[in-house]
């Protein structure tokens, strides 16, 4: 007998936490998704709030959000050329899950007094 499971959505196809850790998997991306929580962010922006990413990794990164429709990357007919990221909508919708891992890594820190 197939023992009866409490998320059913995880028995025929990807599980839906497997699908969300797939988008923000990657030791950046979420750190990048909490920095655009506070709006459009230009990329040495974002690279000075998070100052121990390389150049490289950070463009990766970004690139891998806005495949996934997570992060909108504008970029502006200027001169020098001006790029900006932010959040689309799907990528807003992400703010719990953001928020939560927040406030789980503060609790974290507290008791293990980091």
């Amino acid at each position: 007998m197939k023992e009866q499971t409490m998320y059913p959505d995880c028995d025929n196809r990807p599980c839906p936490v497997e699908t969300t850790l797939n988008i923000i998997s990657g030791k950046w991306k979420g750190i990048i998704l909490y920095r655009l929580l506070g709006g459009k962010k230009r990329f040495n922006e974002l690279q000075r709030m998070i100052s121990t990413v390389t150049h490289r990794t950070l463009t990766l990164q970004l690139r891998e959000l806005e495949r996934d429709k997570v992060v909108k990357r504008t970029v502006y007919a200027e001169v020098p050329p001006r790029v900006e990221y932010e959040l689309t909508p799907l990528g807003i919708s992400m703010t719990p899950i953001i928020q939560a891992m927040y406030n789980w890594g503060l609790n974290y820190q507290n008791e293990q007094k980091l």
